[in-house]
C-alpha cells in the first residue's frame, strides 16, 4: 500500500533504525525539503530541513538526522522523540551545517544514495566528483566473443 499520496512529489524515503518513522523529501512548500513522519501512517509530520533539503539518512540510534542542503552541504540534526499522551511527538533541534560534499548538482528528488553515515555517526562517506580528476574514456568492445575465441 502507498505510504503518502498527495498532489506534491515525494522521494527518498527511509525507515529509522526502529521502523517507527520515514524520513523523505518533498516538494510541497515549494522547494524540496526533508521531513519526517510515523510509521504506520498516523497524524503528525515534522520538517527537518530549513531552506531546502534532500536525501535524508538515520544514525544507527535514531537520534539524529543528516540530509544535504542546496549547496551540497551536508546538514545535522539531533532529534528526539518524546511520548505525550497516546501518540509520541518527534522533536526536532536547529540544523547544523556540517561541511560542503562537493557533489555534482542533480535535478530534484533525485533518488540515489548520494553519501553513507556510519553506525555511530562519525564517519560519513561521500560519493563526489574529483576536483582534477579528468574523465576517463568509455570504451566500447564490440563482437568481444569472436576476438576472444581468436586470442585477439
Amino acid at each position: 500500500a502507498p505510504f503518502l499520496q498527495t498532489e506534491f512529489n515525494e522521494s527518498q524515503g527511509t525507515f529509522s533504525p526502529d521502523g517507527r518513522w520515514v524520513a523523505y523529501a518533498s516538494d510541497e512548500s515549494g522547494p524540496w525539503e526533508a521531513y519526517v513522519r510515523p510509521f504506520p501512517p498516523a497524524p503528525g509530520k515534522w520538517k527537518i530541513s530549513i531552506g531546502g533539503g534532500q536525501h535524508p539518512r538515520w544514525r544507527r540510534d535514531g537520534k539524529e538526522l543528516f540530509y544535504l542542503a542546496p549547496g551540497q552541504k551536508l546538514m545535522a540534526v539531533a532529534v528526539k522523540v518524546a511520548v505525550s499522551g497516546p501518540r509520541p511527538v518527534f522533536e526536532v533541534a536547529a540544523p547544523q551545517p556540517l561541511f560542503d560534499t562537493r557533489i555534482p548538482s542533480l535535478p530534484p528528488g533525485f533518488v540515489r544514495y548520494l553519501y553513507a553515515v556510519a553506525p555511530d555517526g562519525k564517519s560519513i562517506l561521500v560519493n563526489t566528483a574529483g576536483a582534477d580528476a579528468p574523465e576517463a574514456p568509455v570504451t566500447v568492445v564490440l563482437n568481444w566473443r569472436a576476438a576472444a575465441k581468436r586470442g585477439d
